[in-house]
């Protein structure tokens, strides 16, 4: 397992890790996906790419005020979600930052130690 170092403090849950599948955030392991906010960390059973769906995510992180923007870890390369996702995500006025999952989550813990009000979903490494 790779660890992560913390030298930021801020509120909220940060990637300190990755298994070989998914991600530790804290002490907690989750081996599939994972959606984050800067209230929450879940597990995420992850839909087969084509069938991501942007109003599911956002309704499981219930969060208030509305994100800037969704820092999406496509798994273990780069790839963009379908066009269909994205569409979803202009029509709902919400940004999309696409990288691959491990880069995603360095990323996440860099924004919110900015204090950035963002949403996480992540793909599992496989």
């Amino acid at each position: 397992m790779v660890e992560l170092r913390r030298d930021v403090d801020f509120e909220g849950p940060v990637v300190t890790g990755f298994t070989p599948h998914g991600f530790k955030v804290g002490p907690e392991r989750y081996e599939e996906g994972l959606l984050l906010s800067p209230e929450q960390a879940q597990s995420w059973d992850a839909p087969a790419r084509e069938d991501l769906d942007l109003t599911d995510i956002i309704a499981a992180l219930n969060l208030s005020p509305a994100p800037e923007f969704l820092l999406f870890g496509s798994g273990t390369k780069m790839e963009q979600p379908p066009a269909a996702f994205r569409r979803a995500a202009d029509e709902a006025n919400l940004g999309i930052e696409v990288m691959d999952s491990r880069a995603a989550a360095r990323a996440w813990g860099v924004l919110r130690a900015e204090e950035r009000w963002v949403i996480g979903a992540f793909m599992p490494l496989r």
